[in-house]
């Protein structure tokens, strides 16, 4: 018999076709027209099926397991440090569905830059990430609408002159990260360092996309950035920062490499000598870090518990199925986790302390 919340599921019990939660959702919610449930009991019910089904309901809600995460949307509380506004077109109410059936209570909403034709776009290629996501003021603007569960960042494209200054005045209004840096420059450009600083100084992290001869160049010499700017949190996060958990990635074309893991590579020694570096497990990538070698993943997961960030960065409509990236990163980390706490670590305890909400 399946279990719910570590009870058995009571029986279906009768209910007249009068009496249904449509009925419920239209009671007015002020406290002058709250319905006393002293000795109410619905139609349809037995005396003895009634008190039943509410002492189970009593029980549920006072064992810790059966709490419900923040708002309500699920057992535990999940951060989902990644996800952006208009995604490869997708609309708001599908977006809030999608986070939703993912059972994620809190959602990091990362803006593009404006649009323009630069060299760091790809002459506008690259605009809206690459994926016609929405700018600072749309993310600003939904969080400020949705504030129970969802928050936003800031971000520019680096080398208008101007970026620093519009990523600031974001931050000023409670951005809580400079991302997603998905940009053709240099990782130890003057106007990327500048926004390192800028992101010590407001003490949010600044999250890169790294995608080889595409998105911030440098990977192999990104170690320097780090032990330059020791108060800045850097979070790394796309292909070429998930192939390189390998010690034996060796041709940097290859984006989503399939074989077993040997660990040692560039970004294992990054999370683990640098503690001003994380990892975003999201996107096609970190899934594939995981599931490639599961058997790794488990030791990788193990040596790096307090450096990995679960985010989902997915442009599907469902959050569920093969399709999701998301919900697949969920599984995959409830699933090679060592225990319980590190799980949690993973989809919760690790962003609350990053991004300090």
């Amino acid at each position: 018999m399946p279990i719910t919340c570590g009870l058995q599921k009571p029986k279906q019990l009768p209910v007249k076709k009068a009496y249904t939660t449509d009925h419920m959702r239209t009671l007015p919610n002020s406290p002058s027209h709250q319905v006393s449930t002293v000795n109410f009991r619905p139609p349809g019910f037995s005396r003895r099926e009634f008190l039943r089904a509410s002492a189970l309901l009593t029980l549920s809600a006072a064992m810790p397991g059966c709490k419900t995460g923040e708002g309500g949307w699920g057992p535990e509380p999940i951060i989902d440090i990644h996800q952006h506004l208009g995604y490869s077109g997708r609309s708001d109410e599908v977006l809030l569905a999608h986070q939703r059936a993912m059972g994620v209570t809190k959602t990091i909403l990362l803006p593009a830059g404006r649009p323009v034709n630069t060299a760091s776009t790809h002459d506008g290629r690259s605009n809206g990430l690459e994926a016609q996501c929405l700018g600072n003021e749309f993310c600003y603007r939904f969080a400020k609408a949705h504030p129970r569960h969802y928050l936003f960042a800031a971000c520019e494209v680096p080398d208008l002159p101007d970026a620093a200054q519009q990523i600031e005045d974001y931050l000023k209004l409670g951005g809580v990260a400079i991302a997603e840096l998905k940009f053709g420059v240099e990782c130890d450009s003057p106007e990327m360092q500048k926004l390192y600083e800028l992101a010590a100084e407001y003490r949010v992290p600044v999250l890169m996309h790294w995608q080889h001869k595409m998105y911030s160049y440098g990977f192999e010499r990104f170690y320097l950035m780090l032990e330059k700017h020791p108060q800045t949190t850097f979070i790394g996060h796309a292909q070429t920062w998930w192939a390189n958990i390998d010690k034996h990635h060796t041709d940097q074309s290859v984006l989503y490499p399939k074989s077993k893991v040997t660990p040692g590579g560039l970004t294992d020694r990054y999370l683990s000598d640098y503690p001003n570096m994380y990892g975003d497990l999201s996107a096609g990538s970190g899934l594939n870090a995981f599931t490639r070698d599961e058997d790794h993943a488990r030791e990788f997961i193990q040596r790096h518990q307090d450096k990995l960030l679960y985010g989902s960065d997915c442009n599907d409509h469902d959050g569920q199925g093969s399709k999701c990236s998301g919900a697949g990163m969920i599984a995959a980390i409830r699933r090679l986790s060592p225990t319980k706490d590190i799980q949690r670590k993973l989809l919760y305890k690790n962003a609350k302390r990053v991004f300090r909400i």
